[in-house]
């Protein structure tokens, strides 16, 4: 008995659905690249407020990791979503939805706050990994503490958890699917709508598993790159 499904492959390039589908990569692309900005950046702060001298820097870079970290994607998403612009106020929520769209930006923050509390937490054992020796050894040149961490401690601890910030800069791209949620129209959500049009899911959806992966790949290999580029010597690596 044969099957009574027709495969169709040429669905993922016939007018519209292949242009839909390369609008939905295209954005995939931007919801990654602007979330991991936010995320490294404010990953970077809060993982050196954690280990900061000053007790009210270490008690607020532990909070927000915590918040963060701690509270499933798709919930903060739908926080910031539904709930968040209503801490504006109604003027200025109306204003938000009304001029800007707010689903994409919306996705792009809540990526960067989520993927950063877990960075931070790289960031921190990083840190960790960095003998007392050489924090002493930098503040002896004359650095002050601001100074040290700046120009000696970041620069060396990033060097060393790259292959860590390989594994969250690809999640990131992942978590962006999630996105399909609130409307925003990346990879997953067009495959979705193409298979709505067509009737042809499984070609929809491996194309979609297809580009993932293919961003997937291109990610560990860049990263692999810069983690060849800027080996520290003396510590075990990729050739």
């Amino acid at each position: 008995m044969g099957l009574a499904y027709k495969f169709d492959w040429g669905v993922l390039w016939r007018d519209p659905y292949g242009v839909w589908l390369l609008k939905g990569v295209w954005l995939t692309i931007q919801l990654g690249l602007l979330g991991w900005f936010i995320a490294l950046a404010l990953g970077i702060l809060m993982g050196t407020l954690r280990i900061s001298p000053w007790r009210w820097l270490r008690f607020l870079g532990t909070a927000y990791v915590e918040v963060f970290r701690n509270i499933p994607f798709l919930v903060q998403l739908f926080f910031w979503y539904f709930a968040g612009p209503m801490l504006f106020g109604h003027s200025l929520e109306f204003r938000i939805n009304a001029i800007i769209g707010l689903n994409y930006y919306v996705a792009v923050l809540a990526l960067g706050f989520y993927t950063a509390s877990r960075v931070a937490e790289h960031v921190r054992a990083g840190f960790a990994s960095i003998a007392r020796d050489q924090y002493q050894a930098a503040l002896s040149t004359g650095l002050t503490e601001v100074q040290m961490y700046r120009y000696v401690i970041i620069p060396y601890a990033l060097r060393i958890i790259i292959p860590p910030l390989t594994t969250e800069f690809l999640t990131i791209f992942k978590n962006s699917s999630v996105a399909m949620t609130i409307g925003v129209a990346e990879t997953t959500f067009m495959s979705y709508k193409i298979d709505s049009e067509t009737f042809h899911g499984l070609e929809a959806t491996t194309g979609a598993m297809v580009i993932y992966l293919i961003l997937g790949l291109t990610v560990v290999k860049f990263m692999g790159i810069l983690e060849s580029r800027f080996r520290i010597a003396g510590l075990v690596g990729r050739k």
